[in-house]
């Protein structure tokens, strides 16, 4: 009932239209120097921004990002570059969503054809903003047909809930006893009004609702926190197959909630008091045990800790966490994210 409920206020809030900003008065919200710092590390000449922490690969998560973080730094060309790339080496599905993993090293380079829900929503959001802020008719388009294929194929409804499945194939109750599996980090809650400007649909406001109530239910072992895959038959729990923790995927839940306008204090504490580590680093956690299993110290894990205090305290962010210096690839990421927040909704806290 409580999911439900809070499920009906989200989607009610969603209902609220969102005020686009003329081109011409918007102020980028990352700096020209942040921006030729991350792109000189990641983005190579083709377009494709570089996973140096795994591999050097390239995936539709980092397109996305790249593509979003081009937008809110005001470079176009950077955007072109990027979107050239994706366009061309991952919407190569004959659905209209992305393949997830291009291998440098690999004949074809297109390793995983499956999609990641992640990654077409980062690319069809960033199409919409970049369609919006440069008034570029084809960034539009193209994100409309993304979006659309969003709600097509990957958009789901199961017991009475809307959900968003991580991938169109291996992920659903048809695929696995105890499915559907989600991942909770794939909602990233910003996006949702500008898909729905792009393909219009109360589905967007409904999508919205139920991961906040779902992430608000996830509660597992000492810590009470969700894992970075859940299985939900016969009820939420660890997906089997998958190691049984807040890991990597989920660090970045906080963060997508306050950057989607979520300021449930509870919530938002909750995440926070469980993964503090000593001196302001940030933990990942055994849910079964609720041990420690990483400490991260990069400003780029540490940042998402930082913006909840700023966000539920007014604490000001800590001087080297805004100051960006790339390290890799994703940390450096959600640093760029982070600071982007912080300079557009909380500037008190720089």
């Amino acid at each position: 009932m409580k999911a439900k409920l809070l499920a009906a206020l989200f989607a009610g809030i969603f209902t609220l239209c969102l005020q686009t900003v003329p081109a011409e008065a918007q102020q980028p919200m990352i700096t020209n120097e942040a921006w030729e710092a991350y792109k000189t590390k990641f983005l190579d000449p083709g377009g494709r921004i570089v996973d140096d922490g795994n591999g050097n690969i390239s995936h539709s998560e980092g397109q996305g990002y790249g593509l979003l973080l081009s937008v809110l730094a005001g470079s176009q060309a950077d955007f072109e570059l990027i979107w050239a790339f994706t366009r061309t080496e991952l919407l190569l599905r004959n659905d209209g969503l992305a393949a997830w993993k291009w291998s440098p090293g690999a004949k074809p380079h297109v390793t995983d054809v499956n999609n990641a829900s992640d990654g077409d929503i980062l690319i069809a959001y960033a199409l919409g903003l970049a369609g919006q802020q440069w008034n570029r008719r084809d960034y539009t388009s193209a994100g409309a047909a993304i979006a659309r294929a969003i709600l097509a194929k990957i958009v789901v409804r199961d017991n009475d809930r809307t959900l968003l499945l991580p991938g169109a194939t291996g992920f659903s109750g048809a695929d696995r006893e105890d499915g559907p599996v989600i991942n909770p980090s794939y909602w990233i809650f910003e996006a949702f009004p500008v898909l729905d400007q792009l393909a219009p649909s109360p589905v967007w406001g409904t999508l919205r609702g139920e991961g906040v109530a779902i992430i608000n239910e996830l509660r597992f072992g000492p810590k009470q926190l969700p894992a970075d895959w859940v299985a939900l038959k016969p009820s939420p729990k660890p997906a089997s197959g998958f190691p049984a923790e807040y890991g990597y995927n989920a660090l970045r839940i906080p963060l997508y909630l306050v950057r989607g306008g979520v300021t449930d204090r509870q919530l938002l504490l909750r995440f926070r008091q469980a993964t503090s580590g000593a001196n302001g680093a940030i933990t990942t956690v055994d849910l079964n045990s609720g041990a420690t299993k990483n400490t991260l110290s990069d400003p780029g894990y540490r940042i998402v800790n930082h913006i909840l205090a700023c966000v539920v305290d007014k604490t000001a962010l800590p001087a080297d966490v805004k100051q960006f210096t790339p390290t890799l690839y994703y940390p450096s990421t959600l640093h760029l994210l982070g600071l982007s927040f912080v300079a557009e909704k909380h500037p008190e806290c720089l």
